[in-house]
């Protein structure tokens, strides 16, 4: 069977991205997806999507982690999820994705996406640091300078930490450079190494290096790219959350599965 696909890529973080409206995809075979994100045998990516059919949204958005397990929420995911169905005529400059963590709304301004993001509940300080999710599991932690860390290691060495259990979480290093502005580098979990950008993540670094409350815009550098947050900062939650920035089609192909 040919399988035809999309590759996409938001601030560095990469996805293989299908039409699966006719839902011809194996979706339970893990070591499929697992070589299609292989990136010397296969087309290479951080993950895998399937844009699908929704009764409560104009498309659902299916995602795999680059190892071929059925992912949780993909920040990143969904902003390029959202470039793609545009393209399917599924949406035009508003509509809405259903995920794994329930419905979002967007938007889209030529390469700029918006994407809404659930509540999401304070963290709770573990480690040196602060576990948060994101609709995924995030551990934040802060260093003076994220230049010159060992990601790989650092974030291997915290990835399945007995805090974490049993599902491990996606480790954040984050260096402030002001109130409105911060650096992020990212250890992603079923990728198992440091990825360009994470959105999730950058969202969860953003939401704890907040201290007042009140409505909030941070500006997140990650080797990928630039992104923004906005939210609102309440006495009990964070709400009104915003993951904003671009995401682009990078190549088109057809491959035999």
């Amino acid at each position: 069977m040919k399988l035809q696909f999309e590759k996409f890529q938001a601030t560095g973080n990469d996805f293989v991205m299908v039409d699966n409206r006719d839902n011809f995809f194996p979706k339970d075979d893990q070591p499929l997806v697992a070589r299609l994100c292989d990136r010397k045998f296969g087309i290479g990516a951080d993950g895998l999507i399937l844009v699908e059919h929704s009764n409560e949204a104009d498309f659902k958005m299916v995602y795999y982690n680059a190892d071929g397990g059925l992912g949780s929420f993909c920040g990143n995911g969904s902003r390029a999820a959202s470039r793609f169905a545009k393209s399917l005529g599924l949406i035009d400059k508003k509509g809405s994705l259903m995920a794994f963590d329930g419905l979002h709304e967007l938007e889209i301004d030529s390469s700029v996406i918006k994407m809404a993001m659930t509540d999401v509940q304070f963290g709770r300080k573990t480690l040196n640091g602060t576990f948060i999710d994101t609709g995924s599991p995030h551990y934040v932690e802060y260093h003076n300078t994220i230049d010159s860390l060992d990601v790989f290691t650092e974030g291997r060495n915290l990835r399945q930490h007995e805090n974490f259990k049993p599902g491990g979480a996606n480790i954040n290093f984050v260096e402030i450079i002001n109130q409105s502005e911060i650096k992020v580098r990212t250890f992603e979990r079923g990728v198992e190494n440091e990825t360009l950008s994470c959105g999730t993540g950058v969202t969860a670094s953003a939401l704890s290096s907040v201290t007042d409350f009140g409505n909030h815009s941070v500006r997140v550098t990650t080797p990928g790219g630039i992104l923004e947050v906005t939210f609102e900062k309440t006495a009990t939650d964070y709400t009104n959350i915003h993951l904003i920035g671009p995401a682009e089609m990078v190549f088109q192909g057809e491959l035999e599965i």
